[in-house]
């Protein structure tokens, strides 16, 4: 696991604020995620396979004030993930929130799909999200609370044309939610799905989509901070109206 490490106010002491894992954390969603939770007061674990590239980020959170650790992590090994986990428990504090954001969407005729990146997007949209979910739920039981968040897309729902290899990942990764809801649910942790049901305004659709793109200024187009800010208010409700699901997209999307 590579990790490198900055803060707003000074090292991080073990157990001093409750820590918020996001999985997948980049320049869109996750990154938005990440800077939510920090001003929220948590300390921001971001995570995905190149920590060098998260850089910028944990840069943005700390100039803001927050706090904010870059770990390298490939959520689909399971040695990384457990050591990951652990040394975020052991040096940086409790992982009281976590969201699995990782990115799959790769479309392909089911004329040309091979078995290699068939597989590939199982494991990186769904298996990630096992191994990862498993290691954290671990700790969030044995304290009797915790946050446990997972992106879902359109996908979730439905098997778009060109997209069975991402639809059948998210699909499970949806069935994994509900499942960790049932059964974690009644020990303190609140699971949740989010499903992400339109283009975000990334980079990549200003480059590849300008048509979708032109939407933004009517609110055509998902703002990643406008997606964290319902995250953080699914972390924030009491346990006695917990949502386990959550749709959002913009006004105009058809579904």
């Amino acid at each position: 696991m590579n990790e490198s490490s900055t803060s707003g106010e000074g090292d991080v002491s073990r157990g001093s604020d409750p820590a918020a894992w996001i999985v997948g954390a980049g320049d869109g969603t996750g990154g938005a995620i990440a800077r939510r939770f920090a001003r929220g007061g948590f300390v921001t674990c971001v995570s995905r396979r190149n920590a060098d590239k998260l850089t910028p980020l944990v840069d943005a959170i700390t100039a803001a004030g927050g706090r904010a650790h870059a770990v390298g992590c490939d959520a689909r090994k399971e040695d990384e993930v457990v050591a990951t986990v652990e040394r975020i428990e052991r040096e940086i504090g409790p992982i009281e929130v976590y969201v699995f954001n990782v990115g799959a969407n790769v479309p392909c005729s089911i004329l040309d799909e091979t078995s290699r990146k068939y597989m590939k997007i199982w494991e990186m949209a769904c298996l990630g999200g096992f191994l990862t979910a498993r290691e954290v739920a671990k700790r969030m039981v044995a304290r009797g609370r915790g946050t446990m968040l997972f992106t879902g897309a359109t996908a979730s729902l439905r098997g778009g044309a060109n997209f069975a290899a991402f639809a059948g990942a998210k699909h499970a990764l949806r069935a994994l939610a509900q499942s960790m809801a049932r059964e974690l649910g009644p020990r303190g942790i609140h699971v949740a799905h989010v499903i992400v049901d339109g283009a975000i305004d990334t980079d990549f659709i200003r480059e590849n989509l300008p048509a979708i793109y032109a939407k933004k200024d009517e609110g055509g187009i998902l703002d990643p901070d406008h997606i964290a800010e319902n995250y953080w208010h699914l972390h924030s409700q009491p346990r006695d109206a917990w949502t386990f699901e959550l749709d959002l997209r913009p006004w105009i999307e058809k579904w």
